[in-house]
């Protein structure tokens, strides 16, 4: 008997840009409640996956359903569904924080927003924000801010890119306890991108490395961490990047010599 639908379901997406090919046929599922990192060296086309899945950058061949609907056509219905966090997101520069609250919680259709907003920002510790106006903020009391707005209104999906990049360790700390209480009392998936690799280890219970636009290992972090032969996540992170940088090196030398062999034929 097959189980629920997957909240992220893609099948052979390929993007390309220009000669370069970003992501090379990536496969990827994340189950309902499911806690997914979803990881990679720089160039390794995460960043590109990630917009996919958002509907944000269409993908040149492959399909994409994210929360049962199909991108690009059904983007607004999915994202209905979906919290996106990162601290690069913009804020209504003019509006206090709780007033920029209420305007994204009208936005998910949230009939009685204030309780709803209060106990988000009591939830997260930032009621002596909540009449700052956005503009007066630091980068990282804007990733607090996109974090509450992120949940309001109780997701199906949880994306949260680099979510603790900006804050204290402390913050850090209790932002990951926090959203994962939140996955505990509500059942959103989570997929998270991330660098710290002990943050990845404290939300994901499964890990996705992306290497040259394709999946390069999926499975727990201790499977992942085994199947390149290393003692942590991070080993294992870490020799995907070195085996990706000297790849890289090697068809850089390839091209080379063509180019030396051309030139004196």
């Amino acid at each position: 008997m097959s189980g629920p639908n997957p909240v992220v379901r893609a099948r052979a997406v390929v993007k390309r840009f220009g000669a370069k090919t970003a992501v090379g046929g990536v496969d990827l599922d994340v189950a309902p409640a499911e806690r997914v990192g979803l990881l990679g060296p720089n160039g390794a086309g995460k960043t590109t996956t990630l917009l996919m899945l958002l509907g944000v950058v269409t993908p040149d061949s492959g399909s994409i359903d994210l929360v049962g609907h199909r991108l690009p056509r059904h983007r607004t219905k999915a994202l209905a569904r979906v919290g996106f966090v990162a601290g690069y997101l913009p804020l209504p520069e003019n509006l206090k924080v709780r007033e920029a609250l209420t305007i994204f919680a009208g936005f998910y259709g949230i009939r009685r927003p204030q309780p709803v907003i209060d106990a988000a920002i009591d939830r997260f510790g930032i009621a002596h924000l909540a009449d700052q106006q956005s503009r007066e903020l630091s980068s990282g009391q804007r990733t607090l801010v996109s974090i509450v707005k992120s949940t309001l209104h109780r997701p199906d999906l949880l994306v949260l890119d680099e979510p603790t990049a900006s804050l204290d360790p402390d913050v850090a700390g209790r932002v990951r306890t926090t959203m994962l209480e939140i996955h505990r009392e509500t059942g959103a998936a989570l997929l998270v991108t991330s660098h710290n690799m002990r943050e990845v280890e404290t939300l994901c219970e499964r890990v996705v490395i992306l290497s040259q636009g394709t999946v390069a290992a999926d499975g727990t972090p201790s499977e992942v961490a085994a199947a390149f032969d290393t003692d942590d996540l991070e080993g294992a992170f870490l020799e995907v990047a070195f085996r990706a940088r000297h790849a890289g090196a090697d068809d850089r030398l390839g091209d080379a010599s063509g180019e030396h062999e051309g030139f004196h034929r």
